[in-house]
């Protein structure tokens, strides 16, 4: 796990990054997709704009600031969680494969619905990831430290 970590965080984080740098450029191409869902939120969480289009600028903000966090390592646990818990409403938003009737539609949303799916898998596991213990070089490392100090702090007679 220790060489796979810091080349999977940077792989799954670029998708969040790549499309929260377009959705805070452009938030009006999504605007209108994601109202019924982003509006619902708004209404129950107090502080959020009653704008759709802030509303989606401010979730690409958030897919940009969690992903770059979760890309480089810094709070990886914590990112990861955000960008599942953001995730949930902008599958259900962009991917209502359910709800479509045009066959060719239903197929196309289904399989970002699940693609999607398989990201929040993906943070999930990021998520529950718990920190390595050092490794035995840098446990060495400390033991010769922590013994040097004592020897050189001990009185002789």
């Amino acid at each position: 796990m220790a060489v796979v970590t810091p080349l999977a965080r940077p792989l799954l984080a670029s998708a969040f990054v790549t499309s929260g740098v377009q959705t805070i450029q452009h938030p009006e191409m999504l605007a209108d997709l994601a109202a019924p869902v982003a509006l619902a939120i708004a209404e129950r969480v107090p502080g959020l704009p009653r704008d759709a289009a802030a509303l989606v600028r401010l979730n690409g903000v958030v897919h940009v600031a969690a992903g770059a966090l979760l890309a480089v390592g810094r709070l990886p646990r914590l990112s990861a969680l955000t960008l599942a818990a953001s995730l949930v409403p902008t599958t259900l938003a962009a991917h209502a494969y359910w709800k479509e009737s045009d066959p060719g539609k239903r197929a196309q949303s289904r399989i970002g619905f699940f693609k999607n799916m398989s990201m929040l898998g993906g943070l999930l596991l990021a998520a529950a990831e718990r920190p390595r213990p050092r490794d035995r070089v840098a446990r060495a490392g400390s033991r010769f430290c922590r013994r040097t100090a004592q020897m050189t702090t001990k009185k002789t007679p």
